[in-house]
């Protein structure tokens, strides 16, 4: 990991701390001689091969644009992060070949724009800063009976600005949509530091790019998220989840009763035989499914769907209160690898009605170890194995996802598999348009150089 400056580097290391330092003062400013705080490790893990001169620390979004700015006309290279708890995902960054020699790339963190800035219950929108952490605000939301439909990676470290950067929404997408459809309004900072903003507590349509679509996943190549409204939902009065287990048939003709009934579930998943076994369940797949409304509406849709799996001679398991909660921490859990793991963390999509026979390919491929849970209503999904796996298996999993109409995308994994594998695995003709956006948004390739699709 070459991330520690060389003594060739430190007159230019120096020069450029000084002068941020005059924009941010010293207490907001961490050299980089030493990696001594969490961020700064996983900045040096999505950034294995560059040199970083410092870690900046912005108090206000007007302090950010004036570094940005400050390094636009610098042309240094620029690590866009929140708290860093997502920086590993995608490609390695890059020092960019069109920044002036190469020069240290400066690290910038909005972990400190942090702010509530307004909670209008009645309407239920919220506005915040996007260094808030997703645990904080609802927390915050709670207070008011509310909350935001996610359940993202990493919760407690999370902030809304990163969730939005990789579009992390998680099992409420069954019911909620994705982060994209609660996005409201965006405040961003360009690659040439002029600050900049989209949309408000009212959607309008208005020509040009439809930017809240556009940073949504786009893992902070086109611009520094600032602040982001939201679109909020009054807390469910209750909380149950059924779990259907047994022959992967049955499974899949379960599926497609739910997505085709009257029935309202806030997640439903299909996963993995390994995943029902870390559960405590019976082996074989499994289809879990989660009912959030009032009391009597939640028992009745429980019964409904208890019904489908006895017609169908599946297993069932049933989850109420603090269990339902602890349940769905502990598949998260099981879906989400720390930072530091050499497990292999990829994101796949695959046509719904595919996600049961995606499955029983995977069986077939007699890996060492994995996990898959797949979302019903969108083929969306995590799919985890060991660091062993190898290249040619990896390969042959993202060719199955590309031939029924979905894709693999490499989240984590060891950097020297990152060096030897296009994490993206993407090569449509969508390709020139994000080429291009890119060149509108950032020409001089700055922000999170070669952490995208396509190496952008």
């Amino acid at each position: 990991m070459n991330t520690n400056p060389t003594q060739n580097d430190a007159a230019a290391i120096q020069a450029i701390a000084q002068e941020l330092e005059q924009i941010t003062g010293a207490e907001h400013l961490q050299v980089w001689d030493k990696i001594e705080s969490l961020c700064q490790a996983r900045i040096a893990q999505a950034a294995p091969s560059c040199k970083i001169a410092c870690l900046l620390f912005p108090q206000t979004a007007a302090e950010l644009a004036d570094i940005v700015t400050c390094a636009h006309q610098n042309q240094w290279g620029m690590i866009l992060a929140g708290s860093g708890s997502k920086l590993h995902w995608g490609g390695l960054i890059q020092s960019s070949p069109l920044t002036a020699h190469r020069s240290p790339l400066i690290a910038i963190s909005t972990q400190r724009l942090n702010q509530l800035i307004d909670h209008a219950a009645g309407d239920l929108t919220v506005t915040v800063e996007a260094g808030m952490r997703f645990a904080e605000l609802q927390a915050l939301l709670a207070k008011a009976n509310q909350f935001l439909a996610i359940d993202p990676s990493y919760p407690q470290q999370a902030t809304i600005g990163g969730i939005v950067a990789t579009a992390d929404t998680g099992s409420f997408r069954q019911r909620y949509q994705g982060v994209r459809d609660m996005l409201l309004g965006i405040s961003f900072v360009r690659a040439d530091g002029n600050m900049a903003k989209a949309g408000g507590r009212v959607v309008k349509n208005v020509a040009g790019y439809d930017l809240m679509k556009l940073f949504t996943g786009s893992y902070g190549t086109l611009g520094m998220i600032t602040q982001v409204t939201l679109r909020v939902y009054p807390l469910p009065e209750v909380s149950q989840t059924v779990i259907l287990s047994g022959d992967s048939d049955a499974i899949a003709e379960a599926t497609r009763v739910l997505l085709s009934s009257a029935l309202t579930p806030a997640h439903a998943d299909v996963i993995s035989g390994s995943v029902m076994e870390t559960l405590g369940l019976s082996l074989g797949m499994g289809l879990v499914v989660r009912f959030q409304s009032i009391l009597p509406s939640v028992q009745e849709q429980m019964s409904r769907f208890a019904e489908v799996g006895r017609s169908l001679k599946l297993a069932s398991a049933s989850y109420t209160d603090g269990e339902d909660t602890q349940l769905w921490e502990q598949l998260q859990k099981h879906m989400t690898a720390s930072p530091q793991s050499e497990q292999i963390i990829c994101k796949i999509g695959i046509q719904p009605s595919s996600a049961i026979s995606l499955l029983h390919e995977l069986h077939q491929l007699s890996l060492s170890s994995w996990s898959a849970q797949i979302h019903s209503a969108s083929g969306l999904g995590r799919f985890i194995c060991p660091s062993d796996v190898s290249l040619s298996h990896l390969l042959k999993i993202r060719e199955i996802c590309q031939t029924n109409g979905g894709f693999l995308s490499i989240l984590q994994a060891p950097t020297v598999l990152k060096q030897q594998i296009e994490v993206w695995g993407y090569a449509g003709n969508a390709l020139s348009v994000m080429r291009s956006l890119k060149q509108q948004f950032d020409p001089h390739n700055l922000l999170n150089p070669g952490r995208f699709v396509g190496g952008i």
